[in-house]
């Protein structure tokens, strides 16, 4: 069951595309939503875009809704708490968006027995297609797991997590969309290279990978399954295969989630 009203502090991109998935779901009405946002303009966008509330005082989004999820950028989240922490109160529920800040983090800053949820979306809930983990604090209830679980399945897929892997995740999910650009721009330099006009291999490519996830998707084949089903015995596949293992194609990718989860840990705060 819903609860009454939700509020944002923080009216950028994510806040945004939540509010989307929250508008079309039918899940809050457009007066349901409070948003608190310092820029004038980005308020006056909001109001005029999707009919949602604003205002410029973040302690104002306290006072009128129970449920908040911050949607600030974490350089400016200490500031934030400071500025709200008077106004929270036992029942209220805390999500936080931001990336590296750990629940204790919050949990140090905020009074006792604050209930918090943290969450790693990612970029692709712009379009609705985003993945998101999901982990519970110490005071939060189970039914707030399972209530922010149903929030953000309005943009995507929702999973639950222990904290612990939220590095992980970062690394993996919510740092993806950017390598799964870089294999596509790959994927059309390459077509281009072998003689495609750039227009068209990108498309081919673009269209490649989404077919092979609805593949994936539709079948339950596992990536191993899908590889064989495309690689005839000397034919051009395999070839290809066998130089992406020769330049050690897995290998690079993972050292580089690897090096995303290493760097996560660095800028981690708690």
């Amino acid at each position: 069951m819903k609860r009454q009203g939700i509020g944002f502090i923080g009216g950028g991109m994510m806040a945004e595309a939540l509010i989307r998935g929250f508008l079309n779901s039918k899940l809050y009405k457009p007066t349901e939503i409070l948003v608190s946002e310092p820029n004038g303009e980005r308020r006056q966008y909001l109001e005029e875009f999707y009919g949602v509330l604003t205002t410029s005082e973040n302690p104002t989004v306290l006072q009128k809704k129970t449920t908040v999820i911050l949607a600030v950028k974490p350089q400016v989240m200490e500031g934030v708490l400071a500025e709200i922490k008077d106004s929270v109160t036992p029942n209220h529920l805390l999500i936080s968006i931001a990336a590296g800040l750990t629940i204790k983090f919050y949990e140090k800053r905020l009074p006792e027995g604050t209930r918090l949820i943290r969450v790693m979306p990612n970029t692709c809930a712009t379009v609705g297609k985003a993945v998101s983990v999901i982990s519970k604090g110490s005071f939060a209830l189970d039914e707030d797991l399972e209530f922010a679980k149903r929030l953000f399945s309005t943009v995507g897929l929702a999973l639950t997590s222990e904290e612990r892997y939220m590095d992980a995740v970062t690394a993996l999910s919510g740092s993806g969309p950017a390598y799964v650009a870089l294999f596509i721009e790959a994927l059309t330099d390459a077509g281009v290279l072998v003689g495609l006009p750039r227009d068209l291999a990108e498309t081919l490519a673009l269209e490649t990978v989404r077919g092979t996830v609805e593949l994936m998707s539709q079948t339950k084949k596992s990536p191993y399954e899908v590889k064989s089903m495309v690689s005839s015995p000397g034919g051009t596949t395999i070839a290809a295969l066998e130089a992406l293992y020769e330049k050690g194609f897995s290998g690079v990718v993972m050292s580089a989630i690897k090096k995303a989860y290493l760097r996560s840990l660095e800028l981690k705060v708690e």
